[in-house]
């Protein structure tokens, strides 16, 4: 049994104000991304530095507002109505993926018309730069010590110091998210984007591998305390937002390869 290293989640305090892990955290996925894509806009990529620094700028922007949007309609809808303007209190926590990546792919569709590029050319491009931000923003839910995991009796078991976890063993399912999501769906996207694919192969496969990830991570994930299961005991809202990305991944990835020739067709 192993027990959490109970991180201060403020690096410094500034009068009022304070730096916090998990916004350096933000910032840092973000800066990995930005110079990943950067190394990759090279002549015949369809992107140069400048473009890759607009487009990281845009992302920005749609990532934060989509995922606190997304978290307050998917998660904590209630407490939006009794309160509106709890929507902008970011400093409470409470970001969604699943809203941060409606939010990116609608400021994605406005670059690529800006550019004179489709959307799945943008994606294409982006989706290898993601994992890391997505590991990054998993070490800053660690630090804070939330999103932990159901009670466990494996050896890796982690005591989380907040009453609220009931001061027993608990599945790191933010580790298991970093790795998953982070590491392990890098190292893939990065190997399977290292030569030409067809359009909308990498998107595909990048929505199916986080859905399905994500979906497999949750039968471990404690619920979120408001909403609990949905279904059947087990089935929670991360679940049923997961599910229609793997669905739409395989169809992306099926369809470009479907749309793509084989050399004995050509």
């Amino acid at each position: 049994m192993l027990h959490h290293p109970d991180i201060d989640p403020v690096i410094i305090r500034l009068g009022p104000l304070s730096v916090r892990w998990y916004g350096l955290m933000y910032l840092v996925g973000f800066a990995t991304g930005w110079l990943l894509g950067r190394s990759r806009a090279k002549p015949g990529s369809g992107f140069t530095p400048l473009m890759v620094d607009d487009m990281i700028t845009w992302c920005v922007l749609g990532l934060v507002a989509g995922a606190r949007l997304g978290y307050v309609l998917f998660y904590d809808f209630p407490v939006f109505l009794a309160d509106p303007l709890s929507i902008v209190k970011v400093w409470q926590g409470g970001m969604s993926f699943h809203g941060g990546a409606i939010g990116v792919g609608l400021v994605l569709w406005f670059f690529a018309k800006k550019h004179g590029l489709t959307f799945f050319q943008v994606t294409d491009f982006l989706v290898p730069l993601c994992p890391p931000g997505l590991f990054f923003g998993r070490m800053g839910n660690f630090i804070n010590g939330e999103l932990w995991g159901k009670p466990t009796d494996l050896p890796w078991g982690m005591v989380f110091s907040d009453p609220r976890s009931g001061l027993v063993a608990r599945h790191p399912s933010q580790l298991y998210e970093g790795l998953l999501e982070g590491l392990v769906l890098f190292t893939v996207m990065w190997l399977f984007t290292s030569k030409k694919r067809p359009v909308r192969a990498a998107s595909g496969l990048f929505v199916m591998l986080y859905g399905s990830f994500r979906f497999l991570v949750e039968f471990v994930r404690e619920p979120d305390p408001q909403l609990g299961y949905l279904a059947w005991n087990w089935l929670t809202m991360g679940q049923i937002l997961s599910l229609p990305m793997i669905l739409l991944g395989a169809y992306w990835l099926w369809l470009a390869y479907a749309a793509t020739p084989r050399p004995d067709q050509a």
